[in-house]
């Protein structure tokens, strides 16, 4: 602002004087001065305002940053955003923008996971700046968040649990969704660290779901992966085979008791070679009493054999139970009646005279149970004795005893005088016991094969004459069938001859 400078003051004591002014000189003025030199004042002299907009509690990614400023003299020429990890230095400066309104593009992939300061600084016109509070914020950008697989079939009480890789202060909800959908529905929320949930799935109705977790920090979401196709099933359910016995042929009834919360569609009987768990499904009833009649000589039967047997329950929501398993029950259909079939000796040492070596084999027209020959038997070798006792007849009889258990193989008469009678002594010989399974016509049968061994009392002969061997079995021996062996003898097939 220019102003004129006048000599104000002697224009004013001259008009005093023209006014009568005493005390003053009444000279005149005969000239006057002026200037025009310019006096300028100070135009801003006040520094700017600034503030900063906090991002958000978190962020991640590329985020936008706002900053307001003001000066109402000269206006502001730039703000800059700086940031530094919380409580560090120095800042950094992340842009500088000179037009409002004041933002800049944050880019917070390249920082580590954490909290951060913002803060703004504005420089007006005039050159003066001023710095605004800080706002605080944390960088998610790793943050991840895994849900645990709680099993395939869930019922009751289900622990639920999550895992988020970085950051404290997350808020989580478990929800679950019918599987293959987006309709999710909240198990449990705000769940604090350490993230875990008690799902009551008896009040979530039957089906197959997909589980997930969301996470929330402030205005940061993640989400886990899902757990795919996890079975609610609180349906309790049993089901119970009956025995049908060890022994199976001709048509078989399977029962089975069974239950269910839920309605039973069906249940299913089933066989498999035994321990071989290749399940062949029998028949399928579909309404209770639940029974099966399995023509195990028919069409679609079973060849002869051990099975293993069980029972499946299928109720309505497709869902099924196991019986128990019924091992190595045995099925024989085979026509031919068991019997003692055929003895015949095999020598091995001094012709026409029992020594170490010499065996008898006991042949039974079908396979029988070993046990039921000798408690426990599976054919391996077993030692007995065999004692030969002089009968009624005055010929001998092979008798056959094991110490400590029975043994089932009867008497083998000789019709010859294998034993020297010296002092009433039966000549007895340690001997040893094995078990095989021999197919004559397409027929299994049992062959028990006694080899004898060292004379252990007594005293042997040789003899002279040729003879036929009858074998009396004993009737305690049952085929897989559990059909009993007859008393009916076995004659030796072939000529006569001296045996051993």
């Amino acid at each position: 602002m220019k102003r004129t400078l006048t000599l104000l003051a002697l224009a004013l004591m001259a008009g005093a004087g023209i006014a009568g002014v005493t005390g003053f000189s009444s000279a005149t003025f005969v000239s006057s001065t002026s200037s025009t030199s310019s006096v300028s004042g100070a135009n801003d002299w006040t520094p700017p305002t600034v503030s900063i907009a906090s991002p958000g509690a978190t962020v991640r990614g590329t985020v936008t940053v706002t900053a307001t400023a003001a000066d109402e003299r000269s206006g502001i020429a730039s703000v800059q955003v700086q940031v530094r990890a919380a409580g560090a230095t120095p800042w950094t400066t992340i842009c500088t923008d000179s037009t409002s309104p004041f933002s800049c593009s944050w880019n917070t992939t390249g920082l580590t996971d954490g909290a951060y300061d913002l803060r703004a600084i504005a420089t007006d016109q005039a050159g003066y700046t001023a710095t605004s509070a800080e706002v605080r914020t944390t960088v998610v950008n790793t943050a991840t968040i895994t849900l645990a697989d709680p099993g395939a079939v869930v019922s009751g009480s289900v622990n639920l649990q999550a895992t988020i890789g970085s950051g404290t202060g997350w808020s989580v909800r478990f929800e679950r969704a019918p599987i293959g959908t987006t309709t999710w529905t909240s198990i449990c929320t705000n769940v604090a660290s350490p993230y875990t949930c008690s799902w009551n799935t008896t009040a979530t109705p039957y089906g197959h779901y997909d589980l997930r977790a969301v996470a929330t920090l402030g205005s940061t979401t993640i989400t886990s992966p899902v757990v795919v196709d996890t079975l609610v099933d609180n349906t309790v359910r049993s089901i119970t085979l009956a025995d049908p016995g060890t022994y199976l042929e001709g048509t078989v009834n399977l029962t089975a008791t069974a239950t269910s919360t839920a309605t039973i569609a069906s249940v299913a009987f089933q066989r498999s070679p035994a321990g071989a768990g290749t399940w062949t499904t029998i028949c399928t009833d579909t309404a209770a009493p639940w029974a099966c009649a399995w023509v195990t000589n028919g069409t679609g039967g079973a060849a002869d054999g051990s099975y293993d047997l069980r029972a499946v329950l299928t109720d309505v929501n497709g869902a099924t139970a196991t019986s128990n398993l019924m091992t190595g029950r045995k099925v024989d259909n085979v026509t031919t009646p068991l019997k003692a079939l055929d003895v015949q000796t095999v020598t091995a040492g001094n012709p026409n005279r029992i020594d170490a070596g010499d065996k008898v084999l006991l042949t039974y027209s079908r396979q029988v149970d070993l046990t039921t020959i000798t408690p426990g038997w599976d054919g391996s070798a077993v030692p007995i004795s065999v004692t030969i006792v002089r009968n009624f007849f005055s010929t001998d009889d092979l008798t056959f005893s094991r110490a400590g258990s029975s043994l089932n193989l009867g008497a083998v008469q000789t019709d010859n005088n294998y034993a020297a009678i010296i002092g009433l002594v039966n000549p007895r010989l340690d001997a040893t016991m094995t078990a095989t399974t021999e197919t004559v016509d397409g027929i299994p049968r049992t062959v028990v094969t006694v080899e004898m061994g060292n004379l252990v009392t007594g005293t042997l002969r040789t003899v002279s004459r040729d003879t036929l061997l009858t074998w009396i079995p004993s009737t305690q021996v049952f085929g897989l069938n559990g059909s009993r062996l007859p008393a009916t003898s076995a004659v030796e097939s072939g000529p006569s001859d001296k045996d051993f």
